[in-house]
């Protein structure tokens, strides 16, 4: 990896549904056209253990996740057992972690690395914002999501398909290339895109 202040490698997953919408190639031709350079990637189907491991999975972490789904409801505490079976945070913390982990394994997921100038806050921005209904236009989820928490209830499920995954922080991004690649990952990047102007390092 470059040794230039800025460059840093991020994390970086296509869901289950977004590989079978078809999306790997529109996906990743906007991350690869922004700059960001691509320098490890696998198709695998995920295994629970991984994808209990990309949550805290932790008592106050399913707490807050079922506080955050009490304050969609605007605090219905009626409505949320009608469709959760339960009113309690924890329980619903609970059901929410099992809910994403089943998502996780529903089918092929690819896991890549992109490394560039600011990577980590530029993919925040291309993704745009989880839910697609206020993301913006010409963001990943802004395009192409469609689904909705109160879709996903309604719907019978308990969390939405969010399409991608991304690293929050560069050192957030070292723990998911560890934890998701393991001993299989190797760094690929010592190239040149063709599009760079010499070298990576004149490009930036």
């Amino acid at each position: 990896m470059s040794n230039l202040p800025n460059i840093e490698k991020t994390f970086f997953m296509i869901k289950p549904d977004g590989i079978k919408r078809g999306l790997v190639g529109e996906i990743f031709s906007r991350l690869e056209r922004i700059g960001l350079k691509l320098v490890a990637a696998r198709l695998i189907q995920a295994t629970e253990e991984q994808a209990r491991g990309n949550y805290p999975g932790t008592d106050e972490w399913m707490t807050a996740m079922g506080e955050k789904t009490l304050n969609n409801y605007n605090h219905d505490l009626k409505a949320v057992k009608a469709d959760l079976g339960t009113d309690d945070p924890l329980e619903i913390g609970k059901k929410i972690y099992d809910a994403l982990v089943n998502y996780l394994v529903d089918g092929p997921v690819l896991i890549a690395v992109w490394e560039g100038n600011h990577a980590v806050k530029v993919v925040e921005r291309l993704m745009g914002k989880t839910d697609p209904t206020v993301a913006d236009v010409g963001t990943i989820r802004g395009d192409f999501g469609f689904d909705t928490p109160q879709f996903a209830v309604k719907s019978g499920r308990i969390v939405f398909r969010t399409l991608v995954h991304r690293s929050d922080a560069a050192d957030e991004a070292e723990r998911e290339i560890e934890h998701w690649f393991g001993d299989k990952y190797t760094y690929l990047g010592d190239y040149d895109r063709a599009d760079y102007t010499g070298s990576y390092e004149a490009f930036i």
